[in-house]
């Protein structure tokens, strides 16, 4: 028998397996397999969850680990902030240590233990970059072949201004009133970016941000290859840069800025140094259940209540109790029981 673990960040849901315990590794298309079948609500366990993250041995110098990112939809990310977060977790305790970098898909990233943000609710932070803005790095076309940098583009609404940036996932922001927020505008705007149009050919992740004050935001993300999430890492860390870039009288470079989010709450701080930017993203890394399972079945993709025995934690207790004393910034928050990642 091995362990998978229902772990998340901001209510960010994945399962987590770590392939250096298995007596052989799944290959891509296992790994494809197993991703849609056991984040698919209806077929997989506890829910789903929007993706699947996988923990390898890394050839790095100096890197403790390796994670790879695949999709609710089989397809693998580049990077994804919350899922770090969480497998940074796992290897400090799996190797009793608190400061180490991970090697991601485009590279090895610095992450630390933090103080836990309330009792039983682990905190870790970690590093998002590199940081592009060309058309290229996501790519992009008909957008002009320069920096997207707070522009208005009616084509995608009116009235509203955007930034693209990658981090190095692909990422669309705009900074909206609150009746935008609640309105249908994102939705719409997300699944045209990922369906088949003439500007973002591998699709891209879109954020809503409203300004709620001096270094506070809340975030809504329609992820590229998840739909609506109750949290996007690197798309809360992108807006982040985005914030201290377009509107510096409100967001602050090397401050802490705090983003609140359909799931909860993160903290980022932005950085800058010549002409490169990163990000500190600091924030939850929660397990809500541990997971026994046949080898067999993972490489099978048949990961049911049938096949696993599943033991959850206290965690999951926790960290709500801490989210309810969090202030209700948006109506979007209270809504987040409707996400299609959300733990019922």
């Amino acid at each position: 028998m091995v362990q998978l673990r229902k772990v998340h960040g901001s209510e960010n849901h994945f399962f987590l397996l770590d392939q250096t315990t298995l007596d052989q590794p799944l290959n891509d298309g296992e790994l494809a397999a197993l991703a849609q079948q056991v984040t698919n609500p209806q077929t997989g366990i506890l829910d789903g969850a929007d993706g699947l993250l996988v923990v390898n041995s890394s050839a790095h110098a100096n890197v403790l680990g390796q994670m790879r990112v695949i999709n609710a939809d089989g397809s693998e990310a580049s990077m994804c902030g919350n899922g770090l977060r969480t497998v940074s977790r796992y290897l400090a305790e799996k190797n009793h240590t608190n400061q180490f970098k991970v090697e991601t898909l485009t590279a090895d990233l610095q992450v630390s233990r933090q103080n836990d943000l309330a009792p039983d609710v682990p905190a870790f932070s970690v590093e998002i970059s590199p940081v592009r803005f060309k058309p290229a790095d996501f790519p992009f076309t008909n957008l002009g072949d320069g920096a997207l940098i707070d522009q208005p583009v009616p084509a995608f609404a009116a009235g509203l201004n955007f930034t693209a940036i990658a981090v190095p996932n692909p990422h669309l922001i705009s900074f909206v009133d609150e009746d935008t927020m609640n309105s249908d505008i994102l939705g719409k705007l997300g699944a045209h970016l990922n369906g088949h149009n003439d500007y973002f050919p591998d699709g891209v992740n879109v954020s809503f941000a409203q300004i709620l004050g001096k270094n506070q935001l809340f975030v809504r993300t329609y992820e590229r290859g998840v739909g609506f999430t109750n949290a996007c890492g690197t798309g809360m860390s992108a807006t982040s840069l985005a914030f201290a870039m377009t509107h510096p009288h409100l967001g602050q470079f090397d401050h802490t800025i705090t983003v609140y989010n359909p799931g909860g709450m993160v903290k980022t701080k932005v950085h800058q140094a010549a002409d490169r930017y990163w990000i500190d993203l600091i924030g939850n890394a929660t397990q809500t259940h541990l997971i026994e399972v046949d080898e067999a079945q993972l490489h099978g993709a048949n990961v049911t209540t049938e096949t696993a025995t599943i033991e959850p934690t206290t965690e999951e207790t926790a960290y709500l109790k801490f989210v309810d004393q969090l202030p209700k910034v948006s109506a979007i928050a209270v809504k987040k029981i409707n996400c299609i990642c959300i733990q019922k």
